[in-house]
């Protein structure tokens, strides 16, 4: 059944490059995120996303992106079979089905209405799943969820786009809500930031990046009770083998500056 026409623009478009990435990236023979439901949901969507331009490169980092996401979250849940599951700025990602965690598991997807009213024609429901149709700056929502068990909160290609005092107060609510927990959530240099304003793809959705991280141990100071507990900015040889000789040149490059001038990194924090 195909989903009412919508218009995204903005932050919301962005959501349509993630999906445009993994639905490319699992028709490739060497697929590493494999996830099959992201073309299914593409195909839903009365919007035309060909002005996005997605390319190979692009494509392969995405799905990496999301990869180590899961992976982490899986670890996560493998420790405590019946945590809380965030999920913050969800989009049209189909992470819990990739995922598909046990039935002692409570999951919540958050974003915009228009977004969470989009997935629920997309996806099927599932069962010890809830939907939170709101902002994530906005305040309240929080209160909303059961604070009595560890969780872990996963923010994929969402904070980049906030202000700096937004991604704050955000993360400050969030570890002080839940008695534990990690977080997980992909951020860019400083010199990355800027560089991406000028990305064709981000700039035909209208959207700017904002928050900058380069150091991602300062965030233990500015949240109270965060931890660092990783930080990957270098790429798998094995994916990085499966991108263009020119991407291949600049990674090893951007590898070799100090932390500003390094371009995506994936952290994850305890609380």
């Amino acid at each position: 059944m195909q989903a009412e026409h919508v218009r995204l623009t903005g932050a919301r478009e962005t959501l349509l490059i993630t999906l445009q990435a993994k639905a490319a990236e699992n028709a490739m023979p060497d697929s590493l995120l494999r996830d099959r439901f992201a073309a299914d949901a593409l195909h839903h969507i009365d919007q035309d996303n060909r002005h996005l331009n997605v390319g190979h490169d692009m494509t392969i980092g995405i799905a990496l992106r999301a990869y180590m996401l899961d992976r982490w979250a899986e670890a996560f849940l493998e420790r405590c079979p019946e945590a809380t599951v965030l999920h913050l700025g969800c989009g049209l990602d189909s992470r819990i089905f990739r995922i598909d965690p046990g039935p002692g598991v409570r999951w919540f997807e958050l974003d915009f209405p228009d977004v969470i009213s989009l997935r629920q024609q997309i996806y099927p429901d599932r069962e010890g799943c809830e939907m939170f149709a709101c902002s994530i700056v906005e305040h309240g929502w929080i209160a909303n969820l059961p604070a009595d068990r560890p969780a872990i909160i996963i923010a994929e290609g969402v904070l980049p786009y906030l202000k700096k005092y937004q991604v704050l107060q955000v993360l400050r609510r969030i570890a002080g809500h839940f008695p534990s927990g990690e977080i997980a959530f992909d951020a860019y240099g400083s010199f990355a930031v800027q560089l991406l304003r000028f990305n064709p793809t981000i700039r035909a959705t209208g959207a700017c990046l904002h928050w900058p991280l380069d150091d991602p141990a300062e965030m233990e100071a500015q949240v109270p009770g965060l931890r660092l507990i990783e930080d990957r900015w270098d790429w798998e040889p094995e994916q990085v083998a499966r991108m263009s000789p020119p991407a291949q040149i600049a990674l090893q490059l951007f590898s070799t500056f100090p932390p500003p001038y390094r371009m995506g990194r994936l952290v994850r924090y305890g609380f």
